[in-house]
């Protein structure tokens, strides 16, 4: 009988004279046959006898069994996975009690998915020693190193090491802590070459700065590298692990972990050299937006490193400030912070915040507090009302709770020691990798549901991603709860007064008709990447009933990876999603025939590299006129926007110091791809990529407290390890030393 395996269990096809000892029993079989396979089961019909009440017949099928049935007038259809697929098995029972297989149906008009069958609902929630996570998540964490290629530094070494005459402090570290440390580097290379980190020693050799990224952190900032956070808050905060993480978030809202590094101060020297690794790791292209904690050290090296960057404030950390920064009002801290905040979010243009900012400094006699006044100093990097042209992707928020990187809140404790960090550090990214996986497998497989004939919801309920439509959905429903009134016109722009009575707040919104501008004082767009509701109701009046291409970021879409950006009419953006979807889909039907027999697969090897090169030829002639400089694409802009060069909510100017072209990228993916390995696998970097900057560039850094900043990297000594960098003798030697310091 032919069969299948799961987890090391036989699993056997349905025969005719399989008997069970209930019709549950029967289903059970079926389920575990369909999750070998790759489809999910339903409970299609059951029947009792007339006489016994019990159940006598009973048919189980594949969850696409027969057709969706919907009237040709519905305003909200449910989502429905049907298609017409067939496969399925009725049991029926037996005189003597026992159930047989009445009939059964193999085949399926669709794609079979076993190595995602753990996302179908019917293979969820079951018995976990049939349902190991372990296993699954070491079968991604594998695919995810095979996905992602070997990545060699080029370059001469000794031109990022300089001498920096500074002793400086050394991390904290229990005994055998920096021997495992190493491992855990040596243990990640060997699983994919790609991984990357780096060490800094202080004169005596001893460990002060530790910085690394897996393969998939790095490939993740190739698409969403528009914002990221720079998150200190465990060393801040005294943790036992002094731990810093830069954090993205990608297309499904979900937080991408884009580095990770153990620091040993809280200075200019030591948040320098760790942007710069992390900026080499990166290729040499640093953010479009940088968000970080209010310190003057990180500002000083943010703005010597990244030159380009837009470098703002986390909001939440000025807000949690503020309780330590001014204990002296504690009297009156309901009453403080209820003016503070009316005096951020409430000003909708910067002469109104100026005019409440003074009123609160004299009403509470601040006017000698210096904390406060280099807050006002600052104001253009967290106060909402000077940063209209600025989208934070959701990764600046009023909380620590509300933002993406409160993900690592579960993993680290105060009490978490370094030990029991690196034990669980594996399990953080196969979290993340499972998490990825099930959102791209719900985008492929279920339909979002309608919940109004809104032209605005059906516009972006095949564009945006099901995590930010179902979000975006929230705010077109809120609209029918706003009432809005023009409070002026002029030859520009209209404004209006929105009250929203779901929160019996009132909000301005400015609608610029001619460039398709809009705004609104609760900043949405700025803080979400998405229109609200305010927005959607002036444009509902405005007798405008499609969102403005410029509102709808590529990174929120199903095409947030997609090479080219996304700059044609929305029905060809919807059309493009549905190409790539099916594409998908076929490539994976492919896979399965083609690993049959090594001829299947050389015949699938040779057919992928020939439309490959071909679909390669047709859209090289216009790639390069579609692509922007930068890899990260911020808006969906109409043509007519990009020929008049507009400047949009979001064309921030990304960072350019050693940015290399998605383009080239590509090309050395396609060199890959086709299999040259003159290199022994090894992929070098391309030179410009390695252009960080000249070591007289950063000569004349101003750094507070009359410090100086004399050259590229501020250490007595700085070693990078890579995949060939070093060789073995001398990976045995490092750990001998870092093993003496505990």
């Amino acid at each position: 009988m032919e069969s299948t395996t799961i987890i090391g269990n036989p699993i056997v096809e349905p025969q005719a004279d399989t008997e069970f000892d209930s019709h549950e029993a029967a289903y059970e079989f079926y389920r575990e046959y369909a999750k070998s396979v790759g489809f999910g089961t339903a409970k299609l019909s059951s029947r009792r006898s007339r006489a016994s009440k019990e159940f006598i017949d009973a048919k189980f099928s594949c969850i696409r069994y027969g057709n969706k049935q919907q009237s040709d007038d519905a305003i909200n259809p449910r989502p429905s996975p049907k298609i017409g697929c067939k496969a399925s098995m009725h049991v029926k029972r037996r005189q003597n009690g026992k159930w047989y297989i009445h009939s059964f149906v193999k085949e399926h008009n669709h794609e079979l998915l076993p190595a995602q069958a753990h996302f179908f609902r019917s293979h969820r929630n079951v018995d976990p020693l049939k349902n190991d996570a372990k296993v699954r998540r070491r079968k991604i964490l594998a695919s995810m190193s095979t996905q992602y290629g070997v990545f060699q530094l080029s370059g001469p070494l000794e031109s990022l090491i300089r001498n920096q005459h500074d002793r400086g402090r050394s991390l904290t570290l229990e005994e055998g802590d920096a021997q495992i440390l190493l491992e855990l580097f040596v243990n990640m290379q060997e699983e994919n070459p790609k991984f990357f980190y780096a060490v800094d020693l202080n004169e005596e050799h001893r460990l002060r700065n530790v910085f690394w990224v897996d393969a998939k952190g790095m490939d993740d900032y190739t698409y969403f590298s528009d914002v990221v956070v720079f998150d200190t808050t465990y060393f801040s905060n005294k943790y036992k692990i002094p731990l810093a993480f830069f954090i993205g978030v990608n297309n499904h809202a979900q937080p991408i972990l884009l580095g990770c590094a153990l620091i040993a101060d809280d200075t200019v020297f030591t948040y320098a050299w760790l942007m710069q690794t992390w900026c080499l790791a990166m290729g040499g292209r640093g953010p479009c937006v940088l968000l970080t904690d209010q310190n003057n050290a990180i500002k000083a090296a943010v703005s010597s490193v990244f030159p380009h960057t837009c470098h703002y404030f986390c909001l939440w950390h000025i807000l949690d400030k503020i309780p330590r920064q001014l204990q002296y009002l504690n009297l009156w801290h309901d009453t403080f912070m209820s003016k503070f905040k009316k005096c951020i979010y409430k000003s909708w243009s910067e002469e109104l915040f100026e005019k409440r900012w003074w009123k609160l400094v004299e009403r509470f006699n601040l006017q000698e507090d210096q904390w406060l006044q280099l807050l006002y100093e600052d104001r253009k990097r967290w106060v909402p009302t000077f940063m209209r042209d600025v989208c934070f992707s959701q990764l600046s928020a009023n909380s620590r709770f509300e933002g993406p990187n409160s993900f690592f809140d579960k993993y680290v404790s105060p009490e978490t020691s370094l030990r029991d960090f690196i034990g669980i550090y594996k399990s953080i990214l196969e979290d993340r990798y499972e998490e990825e996986a099930k959102a791209n497998f719900d985008a492929w497989h279920e339909t979002p549901e309608l919940k109004s004939p809104s032209p605005f919801e059906k516009q972006t309920s095949l564009v945006y991603t099901h995590e930010i439509f179902k979000k975006f959905q929230v705010e077109v429903l809120g609209a029918a709860a706003c009432h809005l009134k023009k409070e002026k016109e002029d030859e520009q722009s209209k404004t209006f007064a929105v009250k929203d009575f779901d929160t019996s707040e009132d909000f301005v919104v400015e609608w610029n008709e001619q460039k398709s501008d809009i705004y609104c004082s609760c900043h949405s767009f700025q803080y979400k990447g998405y229109l609200c509701r305010h927005a959607i109701v002036v444009l509902q009046m405005s007798g405008v009933f499609n969102i403005p291409f410029r509102y709808i970021l590529q990174r929120w879409t199903n095409a947030a990876t997609s090479r080219r950006c996304i700059s044609e009419r929305l029905d060809e953006v919807q059309a493009k999603v549905r190409r790539f979807n099916d594409l998908c889909r076929r490539a994976i039907v492919l896979g399965e025939e083609g690993s049959l027999s090594q001829e299947s697969y050389n015949v699938a090897i040779g057919t992928i590299k020939e439309a490959f090169n071909r679909c390669a030829s047709l859209n090289n002639s216009t790639e390069s006129d579609l692509r922007p400089s930068s890899s990260a694409t911020f808006a969906i802009q109409s043509a007519e926007d990009m020929n008049q060069g507009t400047t949009t909510a979001m064309e921030l100017v990304p960072c350019s110091v050693g940015s290399k072209s998605k383009r080239s990228h590509s090309g050395k993916e396609r060199e890959s791809y086709e299999g040259n390995s003159n290199k022994k696998g090894k992929v070098p970097m391309e030179p410009e990529a390695l252009n960080i900057g000249a070591p007289g560039d950063f000569h004349q850094m101003d750094i507070p407290g009359g410090l100086e900043y004399p050259t590229l990297y501020p250490r007595f000594l700085t070693t990078l390890l890579r995949g060939g960098d070093m060789s073995k003798r001398s990976v045995e030697m490092l750990g001998e030393m870092l093993e003496e310091q505990s």
